[in-house]
């Protein structure tokens, strides 16, 4: 089968692990590369034998490259995905979908009016680590999940990130940086979410730039960096979850643990494809280490792209999609509204792998 040809937008840090695990891709063909900064796609493009470099504008306007990689900061998602749609074209998102739920809405709205196709990172559920425990789930190994615990705690990415400062403004966080990884990997294994409560709060605003160019730069915190919060999933199961910048003495909690009636599941970092997923079943003191669903690296970024295109050759639905991802973002953005008004936040949208109606927040044709 002929393969698709696409372009990658966005050539910063991330874009490195796209280019390499796509070279062997069975069902793409990365053609060309942009940046806002022409330098670094240049640059890109000879590390990684690009034969193409564009302006956004030129790329959009091939009318050979069917589908977009957007890999631009997450202020800029929505914008590209938007852009890229309207030029007839499939695009696929690094997380989070957008900033807002008005955003996120129209993304969804054009393709469907279009008939084009959406998709979105995170793609880590769908390696090893996530699906050899919905397995373990669907086999009922555990019961009846009834609780789950979501704990990313860390320091923040000032000390290590050349440009961080995109973390702490709007749209930045560790919610809406790493959050994705763990709602995603929830959604997946227990379903949509309904409700949200939460408290949010900036605990340590004095940040400073800590490598690169830029270190010893202030950096201006605009954003929540630790939030706390329950999840509650229409299924009946309740989740806690935090999400924090502000640790900086390091933390034992586990990533991920489902509970059920019948026994426990602990699950390693979401942010990977692979990792360890451990079983204690009830009456034991041990955890028993479960056989891998597949094998799997650590680092598949790009599986969700090839899963796309493959879904869209066989017209089947695709399982990192914006809809699901749409989901998420509304999970994500309910933490800091539940704080902000007080209140239980009554999700309106929810997702299950299978087509569903677009949200109606915007209209597609503003």
């Amino acid at each position: 089968m002929k393969k698709m040809k696409a372009g990658i937008i966005g050539c910063g840090n991330i874009s490195g692990i796209y280019f390499t695990n796509l070279k062997n891709s069975p069902w793409i063909e990365v053609v060309a590369c942009a940046d806002l900064i022409q330098e670094n796609a240049k640059a890109k493009a000879e590390e990684f034998g690009i034969p193409n470099v564009y302006t956004v504008e030129e790329m959009l306007a091939q009318a050979d490259i069917e589908f977009i990689i957007n890999l631009t900061i997450p202020a800029s998602h929505a914008n590209v995905d938007i852009a890229s749609l309207e030029a007839g074209k499939h695009v696929y998102s690094e997380k989070p979908l957008a900033i807002t739920l008005d955003e996120g809405s129209r993304i969804l709205n054009i393709a469907d009016k279009k008939g084009l196709r959406a998709g979105c990172a995170p793609d880590t559920f769908l390696g090893s680590g996530v699906q050899t425990a919905k397995a373990a789930i669907e086999s009922g190994l555990i019961g009846r999940p009834i609780a789950a615990t979501a704990f990313m705690m860390g320091a923040g990415p000032e000390s290590w990130h050349p440009n961080p400062e995109f973390f702490y403004a709007s749209g930045g966080g560790p919610m809406m940086d790493m959050g994705p990884y763990y709602v995603s990997a929830l959604v997946e294994l227990l379903g949509p979410a309904s409700r949200i409560s939460a408290s949010t709060g900036i605990q340590i605003p004095d940040r400073v730039v800590g490598s690169g160019p830029l270190q010893g730069k202030p950096i201006t915190v605009q954003t929540p960096t630790h939030l706390a919060g329950t999840l509650d999933f229409e299924s009946g199961a309740i989740a806690t979850m935090i999400t924090s910048f502000d640790i900086f003495g390091g933390s034992a909690l586990p990533w991920i643990e489902i509970y059920g009636t019948q026994g426990t599941l602990s699950l390693g970092d979401p942010n990977f494809f692979n990792g360890e997923v451990k079983l204690r079943k009830h009456g034991s003191d041990e955890w028993e280490l479960l056989e891998p669903a597949f094998e799997c690296g650590k680092n598949e970024r790009g599986l969700g792209i090839n899963d796309m295109i493959q879904s869209i050759h066989e017209q089947k639905d695709h399982r990192a999609s914006a809809r699901m991802a749409y989901h998420v973002l509304e999970i994500m953005q309910s933490f800091q509204q539940s704080s902000l008004e007080g209140r239980h936040v009554v999700l309106e949208s929810t997702y299950r792998y299978g087509n569903l109606p677009a949200p109606q927040q915007a209209d597609s044709a503003e």
